[in-house]
């Protein structure tokens, strides 16, 4: 699936490790020209790899990192792995993290990448971008509208580079900015977080996602585009992995 500037392949990755996903599937977006680039594992939102996040893959390649999505419901599909998930995002612990670690090792091992990899996550991914900012190996993390980790004074200590973007109006995350800010603040991580006081939830999507079922939670989400607010996130977030990543070449 090719965009202006980018290519989306579709990948499998084998893996190894105990507990981890043995066919790990995603969807890996190649910047146009030649290499090396710095590198970004994606961790997609609740509702998996449909097309909004195809989007957000497409985007990161667009500005010149390899950006890889692993499929983190890849043993079984959404229904069956959803709680699963949100388990492992909560505890720090399960298949999704092994999943995501084997995402950042393969983009470690090409050829065409730096060495430098970044993570970030919209959503569901956002909590899973902070619960890998200290121990996962990342150089720099970046949480869209993220659930803050349970005990966040004893996950970020010693993270990389953080950068969050949240909306005022995500009735789900109220004070999250505020505490985050303590947490990283206390820890001397170096940050970045902005909450948009016109946005809600999922505020970088270009469309709602999600099934019919999910309208009553989304309208308390307040989970609906802000092309403003986006515009300026993914632009923070491009100053910030050039900073911490490296210069991409486009």
């Amino acid at each position: 699936m090719p965009t202006e500037s980018a290519t989306l392949i579709d990948i499998v990755i084998h893996t190894t490790p105990k507990g981890a996903s043995p066919v790990l599937k995603g969807l890996l977006g190649v910047p146009a020209g030649n290499g090396p680039w710095p590198a970004v594992v994606v961790v997609h939102e609740v509702f998996g790899i449909e097309g909004e996040m195809l989007k957000q893959v497409a985007h990161l390649a667009s500005l010149g990192y390899l950006a890889l999505m692993p499929d983190l419901y890849s043993s079984g599909g959404m229904r069956k792995c959803l709680v699963s998930t949100m388990k492992a995002m909560r505890s720090g612990t399960g298949r999704a993290f092994l999943d995501i670690d084997a995402a950042r090792q393969f983009l470690v091992d090409r050829p065409d990448a730096t060495g430098a990899v970044g993570v970030i996550g919209f959503c569901m991914g956002g909590g899973f971008a902070l619960m890998t900012a200290s121990s996962s190996g990342f150089d720099a993390a970046a949480s869209n509208y993220g659930m803050l980790p349970t005990n966040p004074d004893d996950v970020l200590a010693g993270a990389c580079p953080v950068i969050g973007s949240y909306g005022l109006r995500d009735g789900s995350l109220k004070g999250a900015v505020a505490t985050l800010e303590q947490s990283l603040t206390r820890h001397r991580v170096i940050h970045d977080l902005k909450e948009y006081p016109n946005a809600g939830h999922a505020f970088m999507n270009e469309a709602a996602a999600g099934p019919a079922w999910f309208r009553p939670v989304a309208r308390v989400m307040n989970m609906k585009p802000d092309p403003d607010a986006a515009a300026d996130a993914w632009a923070r977030i491009d100053t910030f992995f050039r900073e911490h990543l490296g210069q991409p070449r486009v």
